[in-house]
């Protein structure tokens, strides 16, 4: 049996905070992962991807936007917004917000809403 193991510092950038990105295509997986950590007011701007990406919310309260509707997600929560439609999210909680943010692709590919 063959496997992959990617040590955290291989993808994690910070010490303090569970924050990094991972393209699984070089490890022979179909998908990528975001660990997200803002701060609380931070806003990752309008973007999209051919490929469904899911939010799975560990901490915090986000004001989360897909499209035209936009709804408030909680720690424990799993969101997917589908392929092609450009999303958007903020951290509007007291605190921080972490999230794990699943990528239905081994690279990141992202339109950024202009």
């Amino acid at each position: 049996m063959t496997f992959s193991v990617t040590q955290r510092g291989a993808w994690i950038t910070s010490s303090e905070r569970f924050a990094g990105e991972w393209q699984g295509e070089g490890c022979g997986a179909a998908l990528s992962v975001v660990a997200n950590y803002l701060d609380v007011g931070d806003t990752i701007k309008p973007h999209r991807h051919p490929y469904a990406e899911t939010f799975i919310v560990r901490r915090g309260v986000m004001a989360l936007t897909v499209g035209d509707e936009s709804i408030v997600c909680k720690e424990g929560q799993i969101i997917v917004a589908p392929p092609h439609v450009f999303h958007s999210f903020r951290n509007i909680g007291s605190g921080p917000l972490e999230m794990i943010d699943i990528h239905e692709s081994g690279v990141f590919i992202t339109e950024w809403a202009t």
